[in-house]
């Protein structure tokens, strides 16, 4: 059931994200063709986790990465949410720190076998959710920097003010699950 609902969440956002490319790059709209061949590739990810032996991600998961690239591809992008709502982008920073902070639980689970948590401090679980999401929050500032210098001079437009919320936020929301983390470190 779950590599079956995956594979048909994968193909259809590749096909709407293929379709719009394909629209914009006809009407010779540059910035949101680009946009929209990201999202057919970003699309695409969960589908190469099913290659995986053991994909570890629920479908919780999967689905947040979903709603996540839906309202920063289309919603943010190509439909100018982030020109026309200026609390979207810092939203989804803090949407994200949210996502990544349960995917550092998930790894953790994955990479600290089972009889060994019960030796490792809270913290440890605490640091790395949080770290991982603050990780995360900067890489996504890199893109975002490194796009507007080649490509679409809009992912930045408040400068370092935009830059430096969206850090702060992605790092909130990281910080919440963090929280969450430390406190239910036992039952993890």
């Amino acid at each position: 059931m779950k590599r079956k609902l995956i594979t048909i969440i994968s193909i259809v956002y590749i096909l709407f994200m293929t379709a719009l490319f394909i629209y914009y790059l006809i009407k010779g709209d540059s910035s949101r063709w680009q946009v929209a061949l990201g999202g057919v590739g970003v699309s695409a990810l969960p589908l190469i986790l099913l290659f995986c032996k053991n994909n570890p991600f629920n479908i919780s998961i999967i689905l947040g990465y979903y709603i996540l690239i839906f309202c920063t591809t289309f919603l943010g992008s190509i439909a100018s949410f982030y020109l026309h709502f200026k609390w979207w982008d810092s939203t989804l920073h803090f949407y994200k720190g949210i996502l990544v902070g349960f995917i550092g639980i998930v790894l953790y689970k994955v990479f600290i076998p089972c009889p060994d948590r019960s030796s490792l401090s809270r913290w440890i679980l605490f640091l790395f959710t949080l770290s991982l999401s603050v990780t995360a929050s900067v890489l996504w500032e890199i893109y975002e920097f490194a796009g507007d210098h080649l490509f679409t001079h809009t992912m930045q437009l408040g400068g370092n003010t935009d830059t430096m919320l969206d850090l702060l936020f992605g790092f909130f929301g990281g910080l919440l699950v963090a929280i969450y983390s430390g406190i239910k470190w036992q039952k993890i």
